[in-house]
């Protein structure tokens, strides 16, 4: 029945400036599944667009605010996210219109969709995935989850790259512990993820190298049939290079995502994929990668904790404290490596026996040595005293520790002062 009993849904949203998807899973175990605008049909991609009906506050999202537009019944507003990453009013009909409210609006007219599957009241858990995420996009995406008042907390952020990575975690081991390939193609380009794991390592640690390179921009071929069949021959001849460039003979599953991807025109570029190699083709892959990863969060996989994902937005360190434990040294685990930097957060509550230092214990997994920093407490006390440590990631590379005097109880009230430093991890 999974953790929620079959009663709430797991969300998983791939929100882009185009478009978005929404999959849906109905338990932390359970399979993904994809909306689609169509019964019937493979129709996944919602058009990420509000369109404003002329003198009147009516509002439509999607398919039907691009065929209101097209009537010339009302004015589009295409590039939602990207607005509101800017951040600057938007102007429709001389009214100024807050960016994020409209991307919020988009969000929630889209959830409706929902009601295929259930009312929204029973979403249960949501990520939202984007093609990256960073501090504006995390700022950007809690305004808007804050305006549209989910009856959830649990809501999470990541970027594709991670989706990636929990999709195939919920795929068999076969396709991808030692190397897969996806090519997601969108935007006149091609954009590459090598996903590979390296097995003498406990966890197994798994990265994600991305690149991003130019490709033929998603437009309707030439009616001319000879014309037709030569670009479709040029199109096949430069993807067939960057798949030999960026797949080798380790991976044993290759993903092809997008609209742009097409047998027709994929001809030796195809054949040379399959070699070895099974070879998936969809476009919803981040969508339910998005879901999969929640359902990670909520019950982690035996995949799940046997591998750790070191990508672009994870921590990829371990940091600890030196700590005494029944008069015992000890190690105490503050950050663990993997989670997700703008995630990771932690408070401890100690005593100090001896001095003025605290000693961190920083022990990265990407190949550096481990190291030793110490924070010193100026014109600490010398009475004795209950600290307060809050430590937490600024940046992706950046450590930062708060310390508070709680001071001691009826014997010593707290002096107040906080002691604060950053530092660098790799």
């Amino acid at each position: 029945m999974g953790l929620f009993g079959g009663d709430k849904l797991i969300l998983g949203y791939d929100l882009g400036n185009e478009f978005c998807q929404i999959s849906y899973a109905l338990s932390d175990s359970g399979e993904a599944e994809t909306i689609s605008q169509v019964a019937g049909v493979q129709s996944y991609n919602i058009p990420a667009v509000l369109c404003k009906r002329e003198g009147v506050n009516q509002w439509y999202y999607g398919k039907d605010a691009l065929r209101y537009a097209g009537e010339h019944q009302g004015i589009l507003v295409e590039n939602l996210l990207g607005q509101a990453l800017c951040g600057e009013p938007v102007v429709i009909e001389g009214e100024s219109f807050d960016p994020v409210a409209l991307l919020a609006l988009f969000f929630k007219r889209s959830l409706g969709l929902l009601s295929q599957a259930a009312p929204t009241e029973k979403i249960g858990a949501l990520m939202i995935t984007c093609e990256m995420v960073d501090s504006n996009v995390l700022d950007v995406l809690n305004r808007m989850i804050a305006a549209v008042h989910l009856k959830t907390d649990r809501v999470a952020f990541q970027s594709h790259t991670e989706s990636y990575y929990n999709y195939m975690l919920r795929q068999p081991e076969e396709l991808w512990t030692d190397c897969s390939q996806l090519f997601d193609y969108r935007n006149g380009c091609i954009r590459t993820y090598r996903m590979e794991c390296n097995r003498r390592t406990t966890p197994r640690v798994v990265f994600i190298e991305e690149n991003v390179l130019p490709f033929y921009p998603l437009e309707p071929f030439p009616e001319e049939e000879s014309a037709k069949q030569k670009k479709m021959e040029e199109m096949d001849g430069a993807f067939l290079q960057i798949a030999e460039g960026a797949t080798t003979a380790g991976a044993k599953s290759v993903y092809l995502i997008g609209d742009g991807f097409d047998k027709e025109w994929m001809k030796e570029s195809l054949r040379f994929l399959c070699r070895g190699r099974r070879v998936f083709q969809g476009n919803n892959l981040f969508s339910k990668g998005a879901c999969c990863g929640m359902q990670e969060k909520l019950n982690v996989s035996k995949a799940g904790r046997e591998h750790v994902f070191l990508g672009r937005d994870k921590l990829k360190a371990n940091v600890g404290m030196k700590v005494l434990r029944q008069g015992e040294p000890s190690y105490y685990a503050l950050l663990d490596a993997g989670v997700n930097w703008y995630e990771a957060d932690c408070t401890l509550d100690f005593y100090l026996r001896d001095g003025n230092e605290i000693t961190l214990m920083i022990t990265p997994l990407n190949g550096k040595t481990g190291r030793e920093a110490k924070i010193a407490l100026e014109d600490f006390p010398p009475d004795p005293a209950r600290l307060r440590a809050h430590v937490y990631l600024e940046k992706e590379n950046l450590l930062a520790i708060e310390v508070d005097d709680l001071g001691f109880g009826e014997f010593r009230a707290s002096s107040r002062h906080v002691w604060r430093e950053t530092i660098e991890l790799y």
